[in-house]
């Protein structure tokens, strides 16, 4: 009887020994978005060539952000209703294409 109690008791205790919690490893990514060299702007600093050229060629439009790089170049996001637009000018207002 002894045995048969001492024999449970190991085979049990080793059943317990091979169990272990199993622990997910979480991965965090983060994000970086590259301008291209642009570094926003005031919608104030825009020259007025750049906005009239907006108002002409996108009519119904409002500009929402301006980025500018070393090449006096300027990236414009538009928006017309739930419709947004990225167009290149440069300091003239004239679009480059990209």
């Amino acid at each position: 009887m002894k045995k048969l109690i001492l024999s449970a008791a190991i085979i049990l205790g080793g059943l317990t020994a091979q169990a272990a919690t199993i622990t997910e490893a979480t991965v965090k990514t983060h994000s970086v978005v590259v301008q291209d060299g642009f570094t926003e702007v005031a919608l104030d600093a825009v020259p007025a060539a750049v906005k009239s050229t907006i108002e002409k060629s996108f009519p119904g439009t409002k500009l929402e952000k301006a980025y500018k790089n070393d090449k006096n170049e300027y990236k414009l996001e538009i928006a017309t209703g739930d419709k947004k637009y990225t167009v290149f000018t440069d300091a003239s207002g004239n679009i480059i294409k990209k």
